[in-house]
């Protein structure tokens, strides 16, 4: 297969250096404006499979042809990107995975496309990150060992190995993302009905192996596409994990007003927007560095198996390769997209149109796909 990788950040070179290690896999491109970070990257890579391509993704006839080179695309750029990558790759009849991005309906103007896209026999896959990614994969599966499913609960988080204060956290990905995590609402399912809560709210506690205990809240975006898959469940919720004391303080800012996207300064005459000061003040202090991060995620299905209570949980603690100097957030995402970008170039997937991971992906296969690749999810039913 020949795959283009869209974007030469983090996420899209950790992938192309998932990708040139695979038999199956003949041709990679990597594509981007970045043309010589994405340059240095193949210098120190050297694989033959991988050619880099210069490309300004705002046009689209560009983007196109950049497409039109592959079998599938693998979409690691900013979500605004979303909806033309899966547009064009339409009209081309090639295959698109994408990180996805639920601020302003991206992820539903993707899976909107569905019907073209099965009239081209092209299968469309967003959200395939960590959450949302790999917990609506871990869900679609816990689901398919149970008749009848009650609740799933949600719990991921990016965290430093070790903590510093005063935030105990460092950023693994974008920090003005974290603020609209924060300060958005999340879409949650109560005994069976959708409703809203605040970021932050109903902390609760979780114990991880290393870890001892850490903290759970409520924060936007988690829930994704779940609450249209599973419309019959009583209850579903997503939760951020952090280190004890995290909520707290960041509440504060919130109440404070300093991240949000509306409130202004003036400063020797000029706007500033309050959340921009933020971002520059805090971004250097908070940059992760040569530290080591963690991924730790909690997925909890729940329901009936054989007219008896069952609950498959699934449990994962990833940490940053000390050989290669891969983030956890990297092994974890870039793996997931590469993983299933790889099933539709197999023909292990093989349905066509649009759909969210967890109604499409293979569940056991992903798991056992991801351990070859460092990144161990255990499974329990009890």
């Amino acid at each position: 297969m020949k795959v283009v990788v869209l974007g030469a950040g983090l996420m899209g070179k950790e992938v192309v250096r998932d990708l040139v290690k695979q038999d199956e896999v003949r041709k990679v491109y990597l594509a981007d404006r970045a043309i010589r970070q994405a340059e240095d990257f193949a210098e120190e890579l050297m694989n033959e499979k991988l050619d880099i391509l210069l490309l300004d993704a705002t046009n689209e006839e560009q983007l196109s042809d950049v497409i039109g080179l592959g079998d599938i695309v693998v979409n690691a750029l900013f979500y605004t990107f979303n909806e033309a990558v899966a547009r064009c790759a339409v009209e081309r009849g090639v295959h698109v995975v994408d990180l996805g991005g639920h601020i302003g309906g991206a992820t539903e103007k993707v899976l909107a496309l569905s019907e073209q896209a099965a009239a081209k026999g092209v299968t469309l896959i967003p959200d395939l990150g960590v959450a949302p990614g790999m917990i609506n994969i871990l869900s679609g599966y816990g689901a398919s060992l149970l008749d009848e499913i009650k609740s799933i609960k949600l719990y991921v988080g990016g965290v430093p190995v070790q903590s510093e204060p005063p935030l105990n956290y460092n950023v693994v990905f974008s920090l003005e993302g974290l603020f609209d995590h924060y300060t958005d609402s999340s879409r949650v399912m109560r005994n069976g009905e959708v409703m809203e809560l605040p970021s932050l709210s109903e902390i609760e506690t979780l114990e991880f192996d290393g870890y001892g205990e850490m903290e759970a809240f409520h924060t936007s975006g988690g829930t994704s596409t779940m609450l249209e898959s599973f419309p019959n469940i009583e209850t579903l919720e997503y939760k951020t994990i952090r280190y004890p004391g995290h909520a707290e303080k960041a509440q504060l800012l919130v109440d404070l007003g300093l991240l949000s996207r509306d409130s202004t300064i003036q400063v020797d005459s000029r706007p500033l927007r309050v959340r921009d000061v933020m971002l520059a003040h805090l971004t250097p202090q908070l940059r992760l560095g040569d530290k080591s991060d963690a991924v730790l995620l909690r997925v909890i299905v729940s329901g009936t198996k054989d007219n008896n209570p069952q609950t498959v949980t699934f449990n994962m603690i990833t940490e940053k390769d000390p050989n290669t100097n891969e983030t956890a957030m990297a092994l974890a995402t870039a793996n997931t997209i590469s993983v299933v970008a790889q099933m539709i170039g197999n023909g292990i997937i093989t349905k066509r149109g649009a759909y969210p991971p967890e109604n499409i992906v293979p569940g056991e296969l992903y798991i056992a796909e991801m351990k070859k690749r460092g990144v161990v999810i255990d499974v329990q039913q009890a």
